[in-house]
């Protein structure tokens, strides 16, 4: 965290100067653009220490960010104060790092910073809707309203993961069970054979070569340590490179062109994408500032890359659902909805529709994939261990063969 200078102009022409504490120059750019600023001049000045830094920067659950917009819409709605509210919410909450949030986030509402000016401080962990929503309500005197809509919003981003893990957990048990019985035939199984095999006196068949060659290297404390630090950097490696922009364009490519787990990625970035997109829609924000917001939601390169060219394109006077339909990426029934809500002037109302459809769509979709991935991890699984038992006694018909 740290305390930038910045200068910027106003829509009449005026030049405005002073300080915001954030994580980087970007997040200091969008502050000023959603105050309806034009940034000429950002510079870092100190850095702002937080007590709590490490800790926010741990992820909080979608749930959790329901739960405390829910509460937090229920009290505002009774009449009770941002800072009352805070102060409520900071003792009840029961996940720890967000009740730790909503305390600091209470001190600087309490030291005269607005509700999504103290948000913004903990950009790093919340989710840059809720800080852009906040901020709308703030300024059009609907807090209440929006806090709702967040909360319908976190439930149903909550459910889709929540089904996605779901529907993920028998195929991992499947894997965990077939890499736990490999393992334990190759280390304590096959080594067992291995003193009858050499005692036999006869040219062992090619299988049989080729396990005990594995179970050898397997069993090998060396080979155990290579395979472990090998493991250990390729996380590393692969999370830079996931977080890198280069990276995080080559994943989405290669998770889009593979087949039929590509078009149910597709479905979530269309929920994803039609859920904020209507939310935002709905309470008035721009469409222009919506779709910047709606880019960060999303969270994926190539969309992230084409709502670029549509933001333009919109400024040059442009419906959305021509250049939207130019990125590739989302369903056909998503860009034609959208053309039918801008023609019907019900634009946040279709937007809306086209996520609960998508939604519902997961839901088949992912059972079917999952119905799909089932059967082949058993036939994986199978044709392992058939090797194996195969391997080990195809020597045994051949010593019986040759005592024959």
């Amino acid at each position: 965290m740290a305390s930038f200078a910045y200068t910027a102009k106003t829509s009449a022409g005026a030049i405005v100067t002073g300080k915001f504490d954030a994580n980087d120059v970007d997040n200091v750019a969008t502050f000023l653009r959603n105050k309806g600023l034009f940034p000429m001049d950002i510079k870092e000045v100190s850095s702002v220490k937080k007590g709590n830094t490490l800790k926010s920067r741990k992820k909080i659950a979608s749930n959790d960010f329901a739960i405390f917009c829910r509460q937090f819409y229920t009290m505002i709605n009774a009449g009770v104060s941002v800072v009352g509210s805070l102060d409520l919410l900071r003792r009840q909450t029961e996940n720890p790092r967000l009740a730790q949030l909503i305390n600091d986030v209470y001190d600087d509402v309490q030291k005269g910073n607005s509700l999504s000016e103290a948000l913004n401080l903990h950009s790093d962990t919340l989710p840059i809707i809720l800080i852009s929503m906040i901020e709308v309500g703030e300024v059009s005197g609907t807090l209440d309203l929006v806090l709702d809509r967040l909360a319908l919003h976190f439930v149903k981003e909550n459910r889709i993961r929540q089904k996605i893990k779901t529907a993920m957990m028998y195929p991992m048990i499947i894997g965990c069970i077939a890499v736990a019985v490999v393992i334990f035939m190759l280390a304590f199984v096959v080594p067992k054979f291995m003193s009858m095999f050499s005692s036999m006196g006869t040219g062992l068949p090619l299988p049989t070569k080729i396990l005990l060659g594995i179970s050898h290297t397997v069993t090998n404390i060396w080979f155990l340590i290579g395979a472990a630090s090998f493991i250990a950097v390729s996380i590393y490696l692969f999370s830079k490179f996931r977080k890198s922009i280069k990276g995080r364009l080559i994943i989405s490519t290669i998770i889009l062109k593979t087949p039929k787990v590509g078009k149910n990625y597709r479905k979530i970035l269309a929920s994803r994408f039609a859920r904020a997109l209507s939310l935002l829609l709905e309470t008035g924000v721009p469409l222009i500032q919506a779709l910047e917001v709606v880019d960060k939601v999303v969270n994926n390169q190539i969309v992230s890359d084409g709502l670029v060219k549509v933001r333009e394109e919109i400024k040059r006077g442009s419906n959305l659902a021509s250049p939207l339909e130019g990125i590739g990426i989302f369903p056909v029934m998503v860009t034609q909805m959208i053309s039918i809500g801008e023609e019907a002037g019900s634009l946040d109302d279709i937007v809306g529709k086209v996520a609960d459809f998508y939604d519902e769509e997961l839901d088949t979709s992912i059972s079917q994939l999952i119905s799909l991935i089932e059967p082949v991890m058993i036939l994986v699984l199978a044709l392992v261990v058939g090797f194996i038992v195969i391997s080990m006694i195809m020597p045994v018909f051949g010593m019986y063969k040759n005592l024959g």
